[in-house]
């Protein structure tokens, strides 16, 4: 370049002749000619494309080969020392590999996707799901979170749940517009089966019915990216892997999942205090625009969970999700509706919601409620001691105490009596039933009716007064006096 501008200078602004700076630089004339015509270099201009006399003929097979590698995984596609190998057994090249190296790099470079930068109105909403690990309640394990983004203002929202399923991704929704204050006007998507039942051959998507209730509820629109495109909503793909770097590195421990998502949104309302790269806003003044443009929140959230009808068993079990679930004895053989919420499992009939559980995500559990059992029990009192929804049932020293004094006083039927006692739980505070049976246990009355007669009068706040009276259904006691006559019998029993 040095030389160049001497050049130049000396022609130019000394009135060199181009004859004479050839001759004292060394140089041909035509190049002295081209110093002239441009202020630098203009460097080396193809006329022609590239020659490839020895590949021309296997180019076409080239092309083809790296045409049917679209389809097939990334982890099996060919290199270019592959192709080079099949170009030299299967069709008689007799060239370089540089040659097909070179080739093989530029047709894939040629064939990479481009993108346009994307203007986000207010008002949008991109959503997606992510992965990571965290210690919940001493277990470390895989966690599911849900990722709203707001691309206008770049504010988002993260939850975590146990597993990404239909009431995860409902039960997300509700508080992700809760925190914005509205709802997003569209919401874009990837083609995940929690919203999208089924691609049609034109591109249509059939929603599910959960994603088509939860769109009523809400009324926004929605959008669906390309399958297998993540770029296509690009913002929230970044916002994934921002909260898992950010919001949870080192690893998260805590004891409940409320306490972890009390976290998660407490990163996010710091994340608003931010000012990003080529914005003079924070996130948080941003945000007023796209709040500006949120939908109104429905009077009430939408009841996030997963519907599923079923029947209840012999055993007065209902499968939901590989884990089996206890209904009172009295709905078994019927038909009844299972709500799978997040963290709970509810369990209705004709409008009546007859059982309650708190969700397992283990396989092939069985949670059970053991009051759901207790009237089977009073009709058969020889299945408690092995009655498997009983099993671990932590009652108070004075249950046991006030068993094993029925059954000393009254042999089989006092299994029932103590059944019939636990059923009192079924409408009472276990408190308060705790209470009476130590009542009893502490005035000697062993027995169902004393343990009912003191429960009431402790609710009813009045004495507690063992009156017979009150129990007309008792056989009375009959004492009659005794006469010394009647010992006369004793000495008919033997000589004395």
């Amino acid at each position: 370049m040095e030389l160049y501008a001497r050049v130049r200078r000396a022609v130019v602004v000394d009135k060199m002749s181009e004859r004479e700076a050839a001759r004292q630089f060394g140089l041909a004339r035509e190049t002295v000619r081209k110093m002239l015509r441009y202020a630098v270099p203009p460097g080396y201009q193809r006329q022609q494309p590239v020659r490839r006399p020895k590949l021309g003929a296997w180019i076409g097979v080239i092309d083809q080969i790296l045409e049917g590698d679209k389809s097939r995984g990334k982890k099996q596609r060919h290199t270019a020392k592959r192709i080079f190998e099949r170009l030299r057994d299967e069709h008689a090249y007799a060239g370089g590999y540089t040659i097909v190296k070179d080739y093989v790099r530029l047709r894939k470079l040629s064939q990479r996707e481009m993108f346009v930068p994307l203007a986000h109105p207010p008002g949008d909403a991109q959503a997606d799901f992510g992965e990571a690990l965290a210690v919940i309640g001493g277990v470390e394990r895989k966690v599911h979170y849900l990722a709203v983004d707001l691309p206008q203002s770049d504010d988002c929202f993260v939850m975590a749940f146990p597993a990404e399923t239909t009431e995860a991704f409902l039960e997300g929704h509700n508080h992700a517009f809760a925190y914005f204050g509205g709802v997003p006007r569209t919401i874009l998507y990837d083609n995940t089966k929690l919203a999208v039942a089924r691609i049609l051959g034109d591109g249509t998507r059939t929603k599910t019915r959960a994603f088509s209730e939860l769109q009523s509820h809400y009324l926004f629109a929605e959008k669906f990216g390309r399958p297998a495109k993540g770029n296509d909503k690009g913002k929230v793909e970044g916002l994934v892997g921002y909260a898992r770097r950010n919001f949870m590195v080192p690893i998260p421990r805590y004891a409940t999942w409320e306490e972890f998502n009390e976290h998660l949104l407490t990163q996010c309302q710091k994340r608003r205090e931010r000012r990003l790269r080529g914005h003079q806003q924070t996130i948080g003044e941003r945000f007023e625009r796209d709040r500006e443009q949120l939908l109104p929140l429905p009077a009430a959230r939408y009841e996030a969970c997963d519907k599923r009808s079923t029947r209840v068993t012999s055993m007065a079990l209902v499968r939901y999700r590989a884990n089996d679930y206890s209904v009172p004895v009295e709905w078994g053989h019927r038909e009844v509706l299972v709500k799978g919420f997040v963290h709970e499992v509810v369990i209705c009939a004709a409008s009546e919601v007859i059982a309650r559980h708190p969700r397992s995500y283990e396989r092939e559990d069985m949670i059970f409620d053991p009051l759901h059992y207790l009237a089977l029990l009073e009709r058969k009192p020889n299945a408690l001691d092995q009655a498997a929804p009983l099993a671990g049932w932590d009652l108070p020293e004075g249950f046991t105490q006030l068993r094993r004094l029925l059954e000393a006083r009254l042999g089989k039927k006092g299994k029932r009596e103590y059944v019939q006692v636990l059923r009192l739980l079924e409408t009472f505070a276990r408190p308060e039933v705790t209470r009476a049976i130590e009542d009893a246990l502490r005035l000697g009355a062993i027995s169902f009716d004393a343990v009912k007669h003191l429960l009431l009068c402790r609710i009813e706040q009045r004495p507690a007064r063992l009156d017979l009276e009150n129990y007309p259904h008792l056989p009375a006691a009959r004492v009659a006096t005794t006469a010394a006559a009647d010992y006369l019998t004793l000495l008919s029993q033997g000589s004395y």
